[in-house]
């Protein structure tokens, strides 16, 4: 009598994979074309950062999405963040002037926000949010755009989570800007993988 057995997956490709997860990118805004995005490229990639692993099936992760003419009150947010958030011994109309400008150098601006579940430790809900954005960035690379997850003062201060609709416990964590590079796709480096690995097998 043959054993019961649990049934599996269909196999897929995994060198494709690999080489996807090889070929993903954080490319600057400074290296982005100005080119729109279709939409439905943005969906896939929020669609896989929706099946990210998460514990307790908390789902984290909160985008809010930016493009167009609604990045003109994003940029504004950030020159506002910039000026309650730097020392006033230190301001800088320029560098002010840099966060206004800053979300026309890529088409498509993506804040990352995590919704705590209550139930869990905090890092494990920020754990989760990296996943899904790491899932959405190999969709992006996978439609030859460059994606970065940008973060500094004026992106994380109190006054842009508030633009975006988070409030505490909720954090910003950050933006993730995607657009065409306007550069040849950048080569990789990592070192050798087995470096970083001990093995205690069998």
């Amino acid at each position: 009598m043959e054993p019961d057995t649990a049934p599996t997956l269909s196999p897929l490709p995994t060198s494709a994979l690999l080489e996807l997860i090889r070929r993903r990118r954080s490319i600057k805004q400074a290296q982005l074309r100005p080119d729109p995005i279709p939409r439905e490229y943005v969906e896939w990639m929020l669609e896989a950062a929706n099946w990210a692993p998460n514990h307790g099936a908390s789902e984290p992760w909160r985008f809010t999405v930016f493009a167009g003419e609604a990045r003109r009150a994003l940029g504004e947010s950030f020159a506002r963040s910039y000026r309650l958030g730097i020392d006033p011994q230190k301001y800088n109309p320029q560098a002010e002037k840099a966060q206004l400008e800053r979300v026309w150098l890529a088409p498509v601006w993506i804040s990352i926000g995590m919704q705590p579940g209550g139930h869990h430790p905090e890092w494990e809900e920020v754990a989760a949010v990296g996943a899904a954005v790491h899932a959405a960035q190999l969709v992006a690379a996978s439609l030859g755009l460059g994606a970065f997850w940008t973060s500094g003062m004026p992106v994380l201060h109190e006054n842009t989570a508030n633009f975006v609709g988070l409030k505490a416990p909720a954090r910003l964590l950050g933006f993730l800007y995607v657009g065409y590079p306007a550069i040849p796709w950048p080569q990789g480096l990592r070192g050798d993988w087995q470096e970083k690995v001990a093995w205690r097998w069998g």
